[in-house]
């Protein structure tokens, strides 16, 4: 079944809304100032590259956020262009590659010995993690935008139109299926559904984030994250649109033109919420969540309710994506292909390295000692870090 004229426009509009997002566009002052001048400094540590390699063309056209992901020492990513490749992690030698032959919009998502990612045309394709050899495709209930999780031999996808799904990962065969209503205009991105003991922890547009049953897709509990505000539909997007932290049996959302939210992820109970803008995620580390602002500030919100513990706004406005934390660091990309390292105890800048000048779009990944960069135009590089001298 191939996408709809209605779900084609909504593509469109979505687009057009993330775009009006990333560029800060919420005024008529945000519209007139340019993004800020790269911000000087004392360099205290430098990127050391181990590695890099080109896949395909990267993200493409469209505002594709197809972000790399590791399962034990293979790194997996893919390409607008219908590119998979896998790598072993450390050397950057190539394990396997993929050619789908159709333009891909989501992934990738790595578990039950399988790699996932989401075609343009709304189809979802199982390959083999050890040889990439295609084992299923199934055709979704709308476009896949985020990576699909796997564990128990079920796979949770999230699709564009708010279904979440749970498929067979044997066979691909639909088990169930768990429908929110999504407002008349989103963002175009989804975030990631989280797998934790039997429950699928998923945020929608609409706002909320819920837990389902990983058997059954029953719901166990939801919680409302934002609430619409304003007189416009811009005005009023509250998507969830960043992938959800699980952290301590606390699971932590946040939502565009919203708040940052702690939830008990067994009840959904809120524990604490700030207030927040986000669509790319966070990341924590130092009792601290780290949370990439739409605006371009990057905030570090104390995990035990105790409030800010500090804000850097000197990359306003430079399109940033989501944050990783790297030894005693915090990673973040922007779109000038520049990754900014900064001090997880007090926000300062103590490296930086220009990675892709397409610019980086998904946050960077780190396991163990080193940092994985995917740049918009797909060149995906892995970095130790080295002390400046």
């Amino acid at each position: 079944m191939l996408p709809s004229v209605e779900s084609s426009t909504r593509k469109i509009l979505s687009v057009l809304l993330l775009a009006a997002a990333i560029a800060g566009c919420s005024s008529n002052k945000d519209k007139e100032q340019e993004p800020s001048p790269l911000p000087e400094f004392k360099e205290e540590q430098r990127f050391d590259k181990v590695w890099s390699h080109g896949v395909g063309n990267g993200q493409g056209k469209l505002y594709n956020r197809l972000a790399p992901a590791v399962s034990g020492d293979m790194i997996v990513a893919a390409a607008a262009n219908g590119d998979v490749e896998a790598f072993q992690r450390v050397t950057g030698r190539s394990l396997w590659d993929a050619d789908l032959d159709v333009p891909i919009s989501g992934g990738v998502g790595i578990g039950c010995d399988l790699v996932f990612v989401g075609s343009d045309d709304g189809h979802l394709y199982a390959l083999s993690a050890a040889d990439g050899k295609r084992q299923w495709k199934v055709q979704m209930e709308g476009q896949v935008l985020s990576p699909p999780q796997c564990a128990g031999g079920i796979v949770a996808v999230m699709t564009f139109n708010g279904h979440v799904v749970g498929l067979d990962a044997s066979t691909g065969s639909k088990r169930w299926s768990y429908v929110s209503t999504n407002p008349v205009l989103t963002l175009r991105a989804s975030s990631a559904p989280l797998i934790y003991q039997s429950a699928v922890l998923a945020g929608f547009a609409s706002g909320k984030a819920a837990a389902l049953d990983l058997d059954s897709g029953k719901p166990l509990w939801d919680a409302r994250i934002g609430t619409s505000q304003g007189s416009s539909e811009i005005e009023r997007q509250i998507d969830i649109a960043g992938d959800l932290l699980l952290s301590d049996d606390v699971l932590y959302v946040v939502s565009y033109q919203g708040r940052l939210v702690a939830l008990d992820v067994h009840s959904g109970r809120r524990l604490w919420e700030r207030g927040a803008s986000s669509y790319v995620g966070m990341s924590e580390g130092f009792n601290n969540i780290y949370v990439a602002g739409a605006k371009g500030d990057i905030t570090a919100f104390a995990k035990n309710d105790q409030g800010v513990r500090w804000e850097q706004t000197a990359l306003s406005r430079r399109k940033l994506s989501g944050t990783a934390t790297w030894n005693n660091y915090v990673a973040v990309g922007d779109f000038e292909g520049y990754v900014h390292l900064l001090s997880q105890v007090d926000g300062h800048f103590v490296a930086r390295e220009r990675v892709d000048s397409d610019g980086v779009r998904v946050a960077p990944l780190v396991v163990e000692d080193m940092l994985y960069v995917y740049g918009n135009s797909g060149k995906l590089a892995a970095y130790r870090l080295v002390e400046k001298k």
